[in-house]
């Protein structure tokens, strides 16, 4: 069942990707990443408030968000200071960047979550496995090459160091969710409401500093109706995540890796609306890590 979880996770992560290409695009990027995550929060909002006055209707749809301890609440905090970054860092990545270049750089996240599960949870990986994690790592070196035709050039291009700090930082998230889902339990709507608020106190003291004083940057901002689709997609998808996770057999890697079968979306449709160039040649290790992913499922 947990992988059926992992695979909605994936469709509206890759639905939230596209919606997030257009809202950033030719757009001031920190207050549009505030606005999805203001949207996500406005749409937890009542279910805490009905949590608060209405304990047992909630409970019984499944929806009610718990009391948890001061030290569980720094444990999320910490949470939300690894996403800031990685999501500021990612979001300025996806501005410059082609989304056919960006969506598969990011899909390299399970390898390094594949990594920690074998190093702190002793997640055991299988030969196929491993095949189809070296499938997606030679498919990442492939698109590289590709992007230089774009004129993007990998070692010197410094949104390509910031889509890769974003995914490293969002690996070690993701390990760091199964701490908070398994070891604390901890509901996914609870996870997401504390998560979500500290996050936006977080970029408010961000954007209070770089973006709020500053008129000019302050006029560049348009607001887009995709911003609102990126933090509900968003919730939907991290709620399909953390209820994956809440099942003790639930692996880590392999969520991990399911959720990379996103890139289907966002580089085949993307590519459409988008117009980006060397569609058909990104369809090359864009099978790759298709297949690599099918061999983790499958193995």
């Amino acid at each position: 069942m947990w992988m059926y979880l992992g695979l909605l996770a994936a469709l509206f992560l890759g639905l939230h990707n596209l919606c997030k290409k257009h809202a950033v695009q030719k757009n001031e990027v920190l207050p549009v990443l505030l606005g999805t995550i203001g949207v996500g929060f406005l749409v937890l909002l009542p279910i805490f408030i009905g949590s608060l006055y209405f304990p047992e209707y909630f409970k019984q749809i499944g929806f009610h968000i718990t009391s948890i301890p001061l030290e569980t609440h720094g444990f999320i905090f910490i949470k939300s200071m690894i996403m800031a970054t990685s999501w500021i860092l990612a979001f300025h990545a996806l501005k410059h960047l082609p989304i056919t270049i960006v969506t598969p750089i990011r899909s390299a996240g399970p390898f390094f979550t594949f990594i920690g599960a074998i190093l702190i949870y002793q997640e055991r990986p299988t030969f196929l496995q491993w095949i189809g994690f070296s499938l997606i790592i030679s498919s990442v070196v492939l698109y590289s090459k590709i992007g230089k035709k774009e004129g993007i050039n990998f070692k010197r291009n410094k949104w390509i160091f910031a889509i890769i700090g974003a995914t490293f930082l969002g690996a070690s998230s993701g390990l760091y969710d199964k701490f908070l889902i398994q070891s604390l339990t901890l509901n996914p709507q609870t996870l997401q409401f504390w998560f979500c608020l500290y996050t936006l106190l977080i970029l408010l003291v961000v954007l209070g500093i770089t973006w709020f004083p500053n008129p000019e940057k302050r006029k560049k901002f348009t607001w887009r109706w995709t911003i609102i689709a990126v933090g509900i997609l968003l919730q939907a998808a991290d709620y399909f995540y953390f209820k994956a996770l809440q099942d003790p057999e639930a692996l880590i890697m392999l969520l991990s890796a399911i959720k990379r079968s996103q890139i289907l979306i966002a580089v085949v449709i993307g590519g459409l609306v988008f117009k980006e160039k060397n569609k058909r040649k990104k369809l090359i290790p864009l099978i790759g890590i298709m297949l690599g992913v099918f061999l983790i499922l499958n193995s």
